[in-house]
């Protein structure tokens, strides 16, 4: 796919509007192009400053109490049998809409970890996993300067048993974040890192582990960013190295 064709497919990934072969096809485009990665990235920040604009009315208490105050001065005894069902009608619904808020935000959790999980096994699978080949912290970071939108620290890894194997730029919901590679033994882990912006990432809980069949995941919050480790490695391992990434991040 040339840079032409991409770019007039932006508007389309941006609203994610393409089908999942044109998705498919703009995200490796954007992975090795730095210019449209760039537009891609301008037309998702004015997506994202866009929904930020956008306020919710919220009225003032000094309009609550007028309003109260008028609803009670128009109460007549012919309604005062109505109340208790309206009542019962008015919490039947408010316990409804928590419910089901309850199970979507879960469903989304559970749709952004399977991402991530298929992402993990995608790249271990590819003949070429990384795009930034080191094991030097110093190399890998700068790297990601200029294709995604935010910077973070690696840890010191010569005293511990992890190995850093390099990184590539993964995309979240059309969000660009880092993707990191440790080796651990004969077990390998993905660090993806993305901006914490309101969506389905700001529904995890601020520290977070789960686990599917033979992958551990854990997740966390940090400076506006949100950090997940995937992996085979048994979860005490995959904490481990959650704390080398927590103690850099705050370095």
């Amino acid at each position: 796919m040339s840079c032409e064709d991409v770019r007039n497919r932006l508007g389309s990934y941006v609203d994610s509007e393409l089908s999942p072969v044109e998705l498919a096809e703009v995200e490796s485009h954007l992975r090795g192009c730095s210019g449209c990665a760039s537009d891609a990235l301008s037309l998702l920040k004015m997506k994202h400053m866009t929904r930020a604009a956008t306020v919710r009315y919220s009225p003032t208490p000094e309009f609550r109490l007028r309003m109260e105050q008028n609803i009670r001065s128009k109460k007549t005894a012919r309604w005062s049998g109505w109340i208790p069902r309206l009542v019962t009608v008015a919490v039947t619904a408010v316990l409804l809409l928590a419910l089901v808020t309850i199970w979507a935000n879960r469903l989304d959790r559970e749709r952004a970890f399977t991402e991530l999980a298929d992402l993990h096994v995608a790249t271990l699978a590819s003949a070429n996993p990384v795009d930034v080949v080191s094991t030097d912290r110093h190399t890998v970071k700068p790297w990601f300067a200029g294709r995604i939108p935010f910077s973070f620290n690696l840890p010191e890894l010569q005293n511990s048993e992890f190995t850093l194997a390099g990184g590539r730029v993964s995309y979240l919901h059309h969000n660009p974040g880092a993707h990191l590679l440790f080796n651990l033994r004969k077990h390998e882990l993905s660090v993806f890192i993305f901006q914490e912006q309101s969506g389905e990432l700001s529904l995890f809980a601020k520290d977070m582990t789960s686990s599917k069949l033979a992958v551990q995941m854990e997740t966390w919050s940090e400076g506006g960013l949100r950090y997940f480790i995937i992996g085979d490695a048994p979860a005490s391992d995959v904490h481990k190295l959650s704390e080398l990434m927590r103690r850099a991040a705050r370095s």
